[in-house]
């Protein structure tokens, strides 16, 4: 497991765990690196490197730092300035860059902080490509064939220059109005942009559609990014789509990459919902490719026997977006995501985007003709209880035949009607003991069964 960065970048409270500092020195790294890269292939051209951030106080410092970094390296330093993740990830693909940065910790509170790496190609970094950032981090450098103590500047000419770049991100606003095939005249729809990287960009893309938008949480000032708003904190948008009478309510969080949605009664939809919808809207006219949905483990049982109501095919991979692109990517699918919001459409994007998923969501809204709950009624999610354990170690936990018999126990009285997941937590000294099942009482005994035995072998730390 990488050292500083996780699944999903490098993050932490800003200048606690993740410091200026150390974003002065990624900048030096990429920046000297896809420069030498060119050089060793011969090519005479200097690295090019486009930057987003959130709306974090601290994003502005890390963007600088950045930039310190990147132009002393002798990069270019491209500044879309505040926007979501997708459409640096957009932007990197399409106009070419060596590689794309996002700043955000998503939707963590204000003080934390992230660096997001994408690679040209618009994907989240290889992990060999940040394996080498992470060496530099830490002085151990081997590359080229030498230990590099520390990288050379670039010095006169070839010091890098920044360009203010907000023509990218408009680009992208209209890639997205690109994407609708319906007009939203009449539709009375709500956003919530969780004071975070939408903001701005919302708005406009749903006004340019026809919609008559209703917008919340959109006066950022730093310090209330995703502060009672947004996809993590739905309750507002949910209140706010029934007081207003609205067809439906999009939420967003920080930086934009996942969306949650609210039917016109104010009924959250979460990452199943959404994955059944268009799943199923996908299936009935030939675009889903293999048909076949991937989901995480996370995802709930009910979404799993929807699809099998419906004929649809799914696979399911570990947690993190990360992982169920990489498996789009390799078996050609073309819709996939999470629980908690992050869905990937692979014919328009290589990242959730939570723009992208509103638009599609409208797209078999307005192909429906009905009503959002209408088309959220078949599926039944089921009751669901997580308990997190602290233990001494994960792996010794995990395997221990004692607790293996307390899940296999769980899950056979289960059978069909729900199901047991124990998994390790990627981050933290965690076991995560999850039940579905037909009511949360039961949830709660089969999750009991297996923390006690836990507990009883000595592995929890209270």
């Amino acid at each position: 497991m990488s050292k500083y960065f996780g699944t999903d970048g490098f993050r932490g409270e800003a200048n606690k765990t993740l410091t200026a500092d150390h974003a002065y020195r990624v900048g030096r790294f990429l920046g000297w690196y896809y420069g030498e890269v060119k050089r060793q292939n011969g090519i005479d051209a200097t690295a090019r490197i486009v930057i987003g951030k959130d709306t974090r106080r601290s994003s502005y410092m890390f963007e600088y730092a950045l930039v310190a970094g990147l132009t002393a390296s002798g990069a270019d330093a491209y500044l879309l300035h505040v926007t979501p993740t997708p459409s640096v990830a957009y932007v990197t693909r399409i106009d070419g860059f060596d590689c794309g940065i996002m700043i955000s910790a998503s939707h963590n509170p204000y003080y934390d902080n992230g660096i997001k790496l994408i690679n040209g190609a618009g994907e989240k970094m290889e992990e060999a490509t940040i394996d080498l950032v992470e060496a530099y981090l830490d002085g151990e450098l081997d590359l080229f064939g030498q230990r590099w103590e520390e990288l050379p500047f670039a010095t006169g000419d070839k010091i890098g220059c920044t360009v203010d770049y907000v023509s990218g991100r408009n680009r992208y606003i209209g890639y997205l109005i690109s994407l609708g095939l319906y007009s939203f005249k009449g539709m009375k729809i709500g956003l919530d942009c969780a004071n975070g990287a939408s903001w701005n960009v919302a708005k406009a893309v749903f006004d340019a559609l026809g919609a008559q938008t209703y917008v919340i949480n959109a006066q950022p000032n730093g310090v209330n990014i995703n502060y009672n708003a947004g996809s993590t904190h739905i309750q507002g948008l949910q209140k706010f789509v029934v007081e207003n009478g609205l067809d439906v309510g999009f939420a967003y969080d920080g930086d934009a990459d996942r969306c949650l949605a609210v039917d016109e009664t104010g009924r959250l939809l979460s990452g199943d919902h959404i994955l059944y919808i268009c799943g199923k809207y996908m299936k009935d006219r030939d675009m889903l490719v293999g048909n076949t949905v991937v989901t995480t483990v996370m995802s709930n049982i009910g979404l799993y026997k929807a699809f099998d109501a419906a004929g649809i095919g799914y696979a399911k991979t570990a947690v993190g977006d990360k992982y169920v692109y990489e498996y789009m990517s390799n078996n050609g699918c073309r819709l996939g995501g999470e629980e908690s919001g992050h869905i990937i459409f692979s014919k328009y994007a290589t990242t959730g985007d939570g723009l992208l998923t509103s638009l599609k969501l409208m797209e078999v809204l307005m192909a429906s003709k009905g009503k959002m709950s209408e088309l959220a009624a078949p599926l039944t999610i089921y009751p669901q209880v997580l308990v997190n354990v602290r233990v001494t170690d994960k792996a010794t936990a995990q395997a221990d035949a004692d607790v293996q018999a307390a899940v296999d126990a769980a899950a056979a009285a289960l059978g069909d009607s729900g199901r047991i997941l124990v998994r390790e937590s990627g981050t933290e000294p965690l076991i995560r003991v999850m039940a579905e099942a037909p009511t949360e009482e039961e949830c709660r005994r089969q999750v009991d069964s297996i923390v006690e035995v836990i507990r009883a072998k000595g592995y929890a730390i209270d």
